[in-house]
């Protein structure tokens, strides 16, 4: 393989990779196309308008399409966002069938099935990084291009698609370490992440104050019903709202917490928040679901029974007392960008060579719960 790679990579059309971002799967778009970038790599990012990153990129939205007023009263007119993201991703997909020799390694971070779907037509190696568990159209396209070459961001996500994919790679996320720099840590706990329910910050604000400490809160309100209805009431006396911070703020207010509450009602694929807090070296409390406990380990944090909001009180207490430059060191050895990037690189190499996808650790290992 060339030391230098022309890479695309296919993100969100809905969402800008920018900061302060939309959700983790934007955050991670935005730093790994930062770190193949500095690793020598040319990098095309194909992205919703107003992405930031100091790349060639292409706004997958940039043309929208405006059905004809005959188009839109047809019975079948879905809502014209959606409409709009097919026609993205058939565009784009088009141009790479049209084009073989532009890129060397396609890599689609996207949710949307079209990508998947027309990956047999395209020429060029395509691989595709599933950040969720199975969703309806993505299963199918999956379903129908059997051949498609895929990783996970976790051996729980890697478990969730075995049904249709059988065994393939893992490549955890990565986050880079100098960003987010351990903090000296203090007796306030924190919550950062995207205000929806699934997210769980309201279980969140109930562990904190059964723990009577502050709880100090940030993240884009993506559900303003939600936000109004479960978390506003609690504002106020023990419970702050910091704002949507950028990437700088929000890692020097982790630092500066005691511990990080992640709080999920759904099996979180992954975690980066998770992740992001080891970093700062600021321990965990965490309901032990989907990929959170491969990044946790056995001494990084401390995991609880989903849902239960007065084990996640005592472990909040619990963390408190765990050393900070073990769980910085944990952030070290398992969720750096390096490691990400080394696995990635591998991979393209693999793709490039016309292998089978490898160097990635095996989705079998079992992890502690």
């Amino acid at each position: 393989m060339r030391d230098t790679l022309k890479i695309a990579i296919v993100a969100s059309s809905r969402y800008p990779i920018a900061q302060p971002f939309a959700g983790g799967l934007e955050a991670h778009v935005w730093h790994l196309t930062r770190a193949l970038t500095l690793a020598g790599h040319e990098v095309t990012l194909f992205a919703g308008a107003g992405s930031d990153l100091p790349v060639d990129s292409d706004r997958l939205r940039g043309e929208l399409f405006e059905p004809s007023a005959a188009a839109r009263s047809d019975v079948s007119m879905p809502q014209l966002e959606a409409l709009q993201d097919h026609h993205a991703y058939l565009s784009l997909m088009l141009s790479f069938t049209r084009n073989p020799g532009d890129y060397d390694v396609i890599h689609n971070h996207s949710l949307h099935y079209l990508p998947v779907a027309m990956g047999p037509a395209v020429q060029t190696p395509m691989v595709t990084t599933l950040h969720t568990p199975p969703t309806p159209w993505l299963e199918s396209a999956l379903t129908l291009a059997p051949g498609t070459r895929c990783v996970a961001v976790s051996r729980h996500t890697a478990r969730s698609w075995s049904h249709v994919l059988g065994d393939i790679p893992v490549v955890h996320n990565g986050v880079q370490l100098e960003r987010w720099p351990t903090g000296p840590g203090g007796d306030d706990l924190v919550w950062f992440g995207r205000f929806v329910p699934e997210k769980g910050a309201h279980l969140a604000i109930e562990a904190a104050q059964r723990a009577g400490r502050r709880l100090r809160l940030a993240g884009p309100i993506s559900d303003t019903r939600y936000f109004e209805q479960q978390i506003a009431p609690s504002l106020g006396g023990l419970v702050h709202y910091e704002g949507h911070l950028h990437q700088h703020d929000l890692a020097r207010l982790v630092g500066s917490c005691g511990t990080t509450l992640v709080s999920p009602v759904w099996d979180e694929p992954y975690g980066l928040v998770v992740a992001e807090s080891l970093a700062c070296g600021t321990p965990v409390a965490c309901f032990a679901r989907g990929g959170i406990p491969e990044i946790v380990g056995d001494d990084a944090g401390v995991l609880v029974p989903p849902g239960d909001v007065d084990a996640l009180a005592l472990a909040a207490e619990q963390a408190l007392t765990i050393d900070r430059r073990l769980v910085r060191r944990r952030a070290e050895e398992h969720c750096s960008d390096t490691a990400m990037i080394g696995r990635y690189t591998d991979i393209y190499a693999d793709l490039v060579a016309g292998r089978p996808v490898t160097g990635a650790e095996s989705p079998a290992l079992e992890v502690p719960v």
